[in-house]
């Protein structure tokens, strides 16, 4: 069965800290729970995952994670040079995948060395190649988990407001070129994070109080607001950004 937002469930942490503690102990219990083949995750930029990097390279995290399981993908990219210090997978690669051992071979990062339509339809095929078929299918997620944020424009992964991207129903990659932020963007679509067994945001601080609110009542100019699932959705919000 679909989960939309409005069936997301919501906890409410002291912090951006325990923010990223609690989404450490969610990736870790996902992996111990899954027995036959990998878990998939995609990741996200910014600085509660940043955070939740720097935990999981940590000695207290990193023997938790039975790392050779684990396949890597991120829910979105800049259309920067591989390196290039806006790219979240650069962010991805210094605080995390350096310092743990994750086999090379389970990391997918986004290509941006050819025209940006390119290379999405690239990531594209990787994604189809790792979850073996070309078509998704209920009952079987592309991804165990997907981990978003949320702008302060309501965006999540590239999914900006206004752009041709939030209207696609088949491409699992698509691309925006968004007005209120740097650099094209390619990013996963609806579809494939609805082909999902957990979606959680990350929410942390005041500047979100009043987007956290229409997310949460499901206000679909928000393209946060029009995710789902066919598993659970989870918001981890900070009491900042609840408004508390």
């Amino acid at each position: 069965m679909t989960t939309d937002i409005r069936n997301a469930s919501l906890e409410t942490l002291a912090d951006s800290e325990a923010v990223a503690l609690r989404m450490a102990e969610l990736l870790i219990e996902g992996v111990q729970a899954k027995t036959e083949g990998f878990f998939r995750v995609a990741l996200s930029g910014g600085s509660t995952p940043k955070r939740l990097f720097e935990l999981l390279a940590s000695e207290t995290f990193r023997h938790r994670v039975a790392w050779d399981r684990l396949q890597i993908f991120y829910g979105d990219e800049r259309h920067v040079a591989f390196g290039h210090q806006d790219a979240n997978q650069t962010v991805a690669q210094a605080v995390l995948l350096r310092h743990v051992p994750v086999p090379a071979e389970n990391v997918f990062p986004i290509p941006t060395g050819a025209a940006v339509s390119a290379d999405a339809a690239v990531y594209e095929k990787t994604l189809k190649a790792a979850y073996g078929s070309d078509v998704l299918e209920a009952g079987r997620p592309l991804f165990d988990l997907v981990m978003l944020g949320l702008g302060t424009d309501g965006h999540t992964a590239s999914l900006f407001p206004g752009q041709p991207v939030l209207h696609e129903t088949q491409a699992w990659v698509g691309v925006a070129a968004p007005e209120t932020a740097p650099y094209e963007r390619i990013t996963l679509t609806y579809p494939a994070i609805a082909s999902s067994a957990l979606v959680v945001f990350l929410v942390t601080g005041a500047s979100k109080v009043e987007m956290l609110g229409r997310l949460r009542a499901g206000d679909q100019e928000l393209p946060s607001a029009r995710v789902t699932s066919e598993g659970r959705i989870v918001i981890l919000a900070d009491r900042a950004a609840a408004g508390e």
